[in-house]
C-alpha cells in the first residue's frame, strides 16, 4: 500500500505504518522541527514543510496514495486545554483540509486521528459532520476511543480513531491485549541520569535481564542516545522529594508551593511522580507538567519520554529540547497505530 501523510508530526502514525508494511511516500506538516524529525528518520520519504491550506490536494506524488492519514492538531479539540476549546479556534477546522484531500485522492482507506474530546466538543456536532462528510464521499467509516496500553504501549492514552474505506469493508478495530506494559518494564535498562543532564550517547543500564519491550526498542540500537533532562530550579527538587509513586502536587508542603497565587487552579497531572508497576499516564507536555522519574528526583529524559510513547531508540529528534518534548507529547504512539494499519492491510487484502 501506498500512503500519504498529512499533519505528519515527527512521523509517529508513519513510523506504525512502515512497519506494518505501507510504503509512505509522502509527509506533509506546518512544523519546522517536526519536518526535520520526519526526514531525518524517513529520508526516503518526501517531506512537505508548509501549511497544509496552500498545497494542492493531488499531483504532489508520483503515485497516488491508496491510504491516506494523519493526526490533526488537538489545540482545540483537547480536555486539557480549555481556553482554545472553542468554535472559533481555526485548527477545529482543519478536519476540511483532510475531507479535501481525500476527496481529491480518492484512497481505498484513510485514517483519522484525534483526542477523544472531539468527541464531545461542540456537543458531538463537530464528529456528526466528520462522519457525514466521508459518508458522503462513499466510504463506509467506523470510528472508536483506544487506549494506548491495550496495545502493547506503556502508556495510559487515550485516542480517537476513525478509520473509513471505498471497498466495501467493514472495519473492525484490533482486539486488545491481555497484558499491559508497565513504566519501568519500560524504561529500567536506560542510563541512570541527573537534573539537567544532557548527553547524548551512553550505555544501557543492563544490570538485570531485559524485558520482550526493551528488547523491542533496541532492536537496532547499541547505545543509549539523546538522553536529555530539563534543568530544574533547586526549590523544583525540593517539591519533587515530597512526592512519592502516583502522588502529585498535593503531596508537596504548602510553604514550597508559596508562587503560586491558587493552588485550586492546579492540574492533578501537575508534578505527577510515575508509578513502576503500571503503564504511564499521558505522556502530553510533560517538561511543563513536570513529570518525575518513578525513582529520581528529576523529570524524564527525551529517551525515557519516546520510550513511553513506544519509538525506538533509534529514532532521533531534531530541534532544541522544548521542541523535542513537544514533538514526542504530540506524537501518536507508534505501536499503537502499527496494529491499526497492520488490521487495514489484512482487510485490503479480502
Amino acid at each position: 500500500m501506498i500512503g500519504l501523510d498529512i499533519f505528519s508530526g515527527a512521523g509517529g502514525l508513519s513510523l506504525g505504518a512502515i512497519n506494518a508494511g505501507i510504503e509512505v511516500i509522502c509527509a506533509i506538516d506546518n512544523d519546522k522541527y517536526s519536518s526535520l524529525t520526519y526526514k531525518f528518520n524517513h529520508p526516503e520519504s518526501k517531506v512537505i514543510n508548509d501549511d497544509i491550506r496552500k498545497i494542492s490536494a493531488n499531483g504532489i506524488v508520483p503515485k497516488a496514495p491508496n491510504i491516506i492519514f494523519g493526526g490533526l492538531p488537538c489545540q482545540g479539540f483537547s480536555f486539557s486545554n480549555k481556553l482554545t476549546r472553542n468554535t472559533e479556534n481555526e485548527k477545529n477546522s482543519l478536519f476540511e483540509e483532510f475531507v479535501r484531500f481525500v476527496a481529491g485522492n480518492k484512497p481505498r482507506w484513510f485514517l483519522l486521528e484525534n483526542v477523544e474530546g472531539i468527541i464531545e466538543f461542540n456537543k458531538g456536532k463537530t464528529v456528526e459532520i466528520i462522519r457525514n462528510e466521508f459518508t458522503k464521499l462513499g466510504y463506509n467509516i467506523s470510528d472508536k476511543v483506544l487506549t494506548a496500553s491495550d496495545y502493547g504501549v506503556p502508556q495510559n492514552r487515550n485516542r480517537y480513531f476513525l478509520v473509513g474505506n471505498n471497498i466495501g469493508v467493514n472495519f473492525i478495530f484490533p482486539d486488545k491485549e491481555e497484558r499491559k506494559i508497565t513504566v519501568w518494564e519500560a524504561i529500567s535498562d536506560l542510563p541512570k541520569l541527573n537534573n539537567g543532564d544532557k548527553i547524548y550517547e551512553l550505555e544501557y543500564n543492563d544490570s538485570s535481564s531485559l524485558t520482550e519491550y526493551q528488547k523491542l526498542m533496541r532492536k537496532n540500537s547499541k547505545t543509549s542516545l539523546q538522553n536529555y533532562v530539563s534543568k530544574n530550579q533547586e526549590y523544583i527538587l525540593k517539591r519533587y522529594k515530597h512526592i512519592k509513586q502516583g502522588e502529585n502536587w498535593k503531596s508537596i508542603p504548602p510553604k514550597l508551593m508559596s508562587n503560586y497565587a491558587n493552588l485550586k487552579n492546579c492540574h492533578s497531572g501537575i508534578y505527577k511522580r510515575l508509578v513502576a508497576d503500571k503503564p504511564s499516564i499521558v505522556i502530553s507536555n510533560y517538561r511543563k507538567n513536570m513529570l518525575i522519574h518513578p525513582f529520581e528526583n528529576r523529570g524524564l529524559s527525551v529517551r525515557e519520554a519516546a520510550r513511553l510513547q513506544s519509538f525506538p531508540d533509534d529514532f532521533i529528534f531534531q530541534g532544541t529540547l522544548w521542541y523535542i518534548q513537544q514533538q514526542i507529547g504530540n506524537a501518536v504512539p507508534p505501536l499503537l497505530s502499527e496494529k491499526i494499519f497492520k488490521k487495514i492491510i489484512e482487510l485490503d487484502k479480502k
